[in-house]
């Protein structure tokens, strides 16, 4: 398996939605010499924003590593002793070498995936030569144990579970949007905003599946858009290992739009609190008017937002690289709203249960425990809707603890069946759904399904278009 072979594998895994970067860290710290103390002049220590690119990154460690040729003494006074020459491999500085043994370094820790704790081995022949790959003809690293397999295998499953999740949302998602647009007894603002969400959400899953499946697993789009693909820095006894190709900007495009659906999910979340506080506060309210609000707010104002990001970003060389995977200090433009979207969010699930509590006290003859429990009811069915499970997400465990394996896992099922839990609890459990499928096949299957009036004596539907679905 050759370096770029390595590269390749890591980059195969997830790079947590749109939070990671393919070969640098955000900032990093790179040994450029083996262990400290083992042949080493010293560490080279470098911030990746201080380089304006990639290219100007690696030449600064290929001279940093190759200068000190001129400065260090001779390793024989007679001559007799061989040794490898010094080598800058483009991750690593390999100092010169005994002949018949094996060279150490520490794994470089700008690589994801590599645990830096871990050891690099270069091998030495006898006559004085570097070991050469039989396939690529290249002197050869072998980077291979610097591979964190466990955190690998586990990035892997989260993927896994991220694409099934969004795919199972996906499919539940299309099934109630196909069952709100069938029952003219369904078009009401609620069911209408409804339908808006859950359009976002679907958008956002099948957009979500076609990263993972086509931009996070294939190596190759990563490679074809980044800088890195266009240096060569010229080692002596190698030959150039870097082609140039033409950026593919379909993949950027992606993860555009990818956030842009994802500000749009956070908005129609605001406002579906936003119209149910309208609703239990104000009472009277215009539906046209709030829809045309509804819309702006959902659809056009995050497509301004996201036109921000973009236009900013892309003036940082080294944020647009690898699809634009790497975290980028122009995020804040798309965290800023969504915090708010989600602390209002917040306000109006308090406010509601607020006013649930006054209503239900006032008329229930046991005030206390109905009126609680309708409203721990609420509550619980209001938190998805409104998307506020996401305000647990920034609680991350440290990296490295026991605990993270469980936060990863546990927060992809939350994120990816966000779909399938609002299409539960809002279509298929909804009363006016089921008033309606009810009467649509007591009419094709009236031995089978008894038709709702009849069951209720000339009752009406559960709810109407201003009712809160608790």
């Amino acid at each position: 398996m050759t370096i770029r072979e390595d590269a390749a594998e890591l980059v195969r895994v997830d790079l947590a939605k749109a939070n990671g970067s393919a070969y640098f860290g955000q900032t990093g710290m790179i040994d450029a010499g083996g262990r400290v103390g083992d042949g080493q002049d010293g560490q080279i220590q470098f911030d990746r924003l201080e380089f304006e690119s990639p290219e100007d990154l690696m030449r600064h460690l290929y001279y940093t590593c190759m200068r000190s040729n001129t400065s260090e003494p001779p390793w024989t006074t007679d001559g007799s002793t061989v040794f490898c020459p010094r080598r800058f491999d483009g991750w690593s500085c390999w100092e010169p070498t005994l002949a018949g043994t094996v060279a150490e370094n520490w794994c470089p820790k700008f690589v994801l995936g590599f645990d830096p704790r871990r050891l690099a081995y270069r091998t030495c022949h006898e006559n004085g030569s570097w070991f050469v790959h039989p396939h690529s003809g290249r002197e050869w690293s072998n980077y291979t144990n610097c591979i964190d397999t466990e955190d690998m295998q586990l990035r892997r499953l989260v993927n896994d579970i991220y694409i099934g999740g969004y795919t199972v949302s996906f499919l539940t998602l299309i099934i109630s949007l196909c069952i709100f647009h069938s029952f003219r007894t369904l078009k009401c603002t609620r069911i209408r905003i409804h339908i808006h969400l859950f359009t976002s959400l679907a958008l956002s899953c099948l957009f979500w599946i076609v990263w993972y499946k086509f931009v996070v697993e294939d190596p190759d789009v990563l490679n074809a858009n980044t800088p890195l693909t266009s240096i060569c820095v010229t080692v002596p006894g190698n030959s150039c290992a870097y082609k140039q190709s033409s950026l593919q900007g379909w993949c950027v495009g992606l993860h555009i739009l990818l956030h842009y659906l994802m500000l749009v999910n956070y908005f129609w979340m605001f406002c579906e609190g936003l119209h149910l506080h309208l609703v239990l506060v104000i009472v009277f309210i215009k539906d046209i008017v709030a829809m045309r609000w509804f819309v702006t707010i959902g659809w056009i104002l995050p497509m301004v937002l996201v036109s921000l990001y973009a236009l900013v970003r892309n003036t940082q060389p080294l944020d647009t690289e690898h699809c634009w995977m790497n975290e980028s200090h122009a995020m804040w433009l798309l965290t800023i709203p969504v915090c708010f979207s989600l602390v209002a969010s917040l306000v109006f699930l308090i406010n509601v249960v607020r006013v649930l509590l006054t209503k239900l006290s006032s008329t229930s003859p046991h005030p206390a425990p109905l009126g609680l429990r309708k409203a721990t009811r609420a509550t619980l069915i209001l938190i998805p809707l409104f998307g506020l499970q996401h305000i647990l997400l920034p609680f991350r465990p440290e990296k490295g603890c026991s605990l993270e394996r469980y936060y990863q896992i546990g927060a992809a099922l939350l994120i990816s069946l966000q779909g399938l839990c609002v299409s539960c609890l809002f279509c298929f459990a909804n009363h006016d759904v089921i008033f309606a499928v009810q009467c649509y096949l007591s009419r094709f299957f009236p031995d089978l399904v008894t038709h709702p009036f009849l069951e209720s004596n000339g009752g009406q539907p559960a709810t109407q278009s201003r009712d809160v679905v608790v």
